[in-house]
């Protein structure tokens, strides 16, 4: 840490990172007299005009400062908080400026005075009132240049894992405080035949002619792929009925006429177009879980993915009879399309615990996949009609209200390939994503509020 200007109005601070910061560094900025603290990356230093950000100070209430940039001449735009910066990664850009009073009161809320990393995100839950400027302000470069579809995984990351346990916990502190914490006693076990009745209720499916599990695969013009996703799931081997429920929205590519073909030979593959033309992959699977032969289990697979084995679905089936879940979540591989093994790996998320999973969930990008559901619990709870954030908006909701469950081995390959719709996103659609689970989160952490009030009854 350098302070690079000091005088009576404001202190310039420049840090190794807006991200990452020790407690130690966090009590040292609150000894600095200035009253508003400059707080930059080495790459926006130079750049720096205080006489805007001052302006905006004297007729704002706003505790943290921070505006868009520009990067090599490009426009870098950020998006406005929600309420609060729930991720740790919430991009502020390069350059902030935060009142004194909140480093303060940052310091003064701090319950763990050895954090290594999770200060400065700390002092970010700590503010009340945020304000963003989306007329860039400075210049800065952007030293990760990687690519969106490899960036996502940081936080699943096992080198990030003692960063992410510490972010958890500065992150459940502020739920603690902010009264909107989900508790075991919160959620509910839902009814659950025993275990060795199992064969009995696949007997009573059978006869009823209903499967008592369906693969569901939304697909929109995936004609390279979708012979292989389909044939993945035809391939389960399970001791009960279950079926393939394939939602074609509309496909132009050809994937229409090889679902066609496919489900002319396979009873148990149900071919559904939708009236509909609206429909996002959340709005599809809606159409799945309503359909009159959807089973009372259902299991997700990707149009462009593929399961691990032959039984997966008996192991996630499996999972649900543990404790009466109402969601399984898997784990996954990352593959390249010939099914080799890629970087990161496993993705299992073990952040996950049963205690506290629900309140962490608010502050990663994602709780992992092949994701499964009880039908019940989401024909009461649909998905939203979008593209992007269904499952997220779904795996916040039902985490709050009943138990989920975790396969830790994968079952499931993720592969990766050129026409991934996540692979290089611009920042435009990046924004546009992150904007709209923080607006998931943003409502999760009301409903939290209100639960927490109601429970404390």
């Amino acid at each position: 840490m350098k302070i690079l200007t000091e005088n009576a109005r404001y202190a310039l601070v420049e840090l190794p990172s807006l991200r990452l910061m020790p407690a130690d560094r966090l009590l040292l900025l609150s000894r600095i007299e200035a009253p508003l603290l400059f707080l930059c990356e080495e790459s926006a230093a130079g750049d720096f005009r205080p006489e805007p950000w001052l302006k905006l100070a004297e007729g704002a209430r706003a505790e943290l400062i921070y505006s868009a940039y520009t990067d090599n001449g490009r426009p870098h735009p950020l998006i406005e908080v929600q309420g609060h910066p729930f991720r740790d990664d919430f991009d502020f850009g390069k350059l902030l400026l935060v009142r004194k009073s909140l480093v303060r009161r940052a310091c003064a809320t701090c319950s763990n005075a050895g954090l290594q990393w999770a200060a400065l995100y700390h002092l970010k839950l700590c503010c009340c009132e945020f304000l963003y400027v989306n007329t860039p302000l400075y210049a800065a470069s952007d030293n990760d240049l990687r690519k969106s579809g490899e960036k996502q995984f940081d936080y699943v990351n096992p080198a990030q894992r003692e960063v992410q346990v510490e972010m958890e916990q500065v992150f459940t502190d502020f739920l603690r405080r902010e009264n909107a914490l989900v508790l075991p006693r919160h959620r509910i076990a839902l009814p659950e035949a025993p275990v060795e009745s199992l064969s009995q209720i696949s007997s009573q499916a059978a006869r009823s002619g209903r499967p008592l599990a369906s693969v569901v695969i939304p697909v929109r013009n995936r004609a390279k792929t979708i012979a292989d996703a389909v044939e993945s799931a035809l391939s389960q081997q399970a001791p009960f009925p279950y079926n393939v429920i394939v939602v074609d929205n509309h496909s132009t590519d050809g994937t229409t006429e090889i679902l066609r073909t496919r489900a002319a030979v396979s009873p148990n593959l149900v071919h559904l177009i939708p009236s509909r033309t609206d429909l996002g992959i959340g709005g599809c699977w809606n159409e799945a879980v309503q359909h009159k032969d959807c089973g009372d289990y259902v299991v997700q697979l990707d149009s462009d993915d593929v399961y691990a084995g032959p039984d997966t679905l008996v192991r996630m089936v499996d999972a649900f009879r543990k404790r009466g879940a109402a969601m399984v979540i898997g784990s996954y591989q990352m593959t390249d399309f010939q099914l080799r093994p890629l970087p990161p790996g496993i993705i299992d998320h073990r952040e996950w615990t049963d205690e506290n999973g629900p309140n962490n969930a608010l502050r990663i990008n994602g709780l992992g996949a092949p994701r499964a559901f009880r039908r019940e619990v989401l024909l009461e709870h649909p998905f939203p009609n979008v593209s992007y954030g269904e499952d997220y908006a779904a795996g916040l909701v039902l985490s709050e209200k009943y138990l989920l469950e975790r396969v830790w081995e994968p079952v499931y390959c993720c592969r990766r390939w050129e026409g991934n719709s996540d692979a290089a996103l611009s920042q435009e659609k990046i924004n546009a994503n992150n904007r709209y689970k923080d607006a998931l989160r943003w409502q999760a952490f009301r409903r939290r509020q209100a639960q927490a009030q109601d429970s404390g009854k």
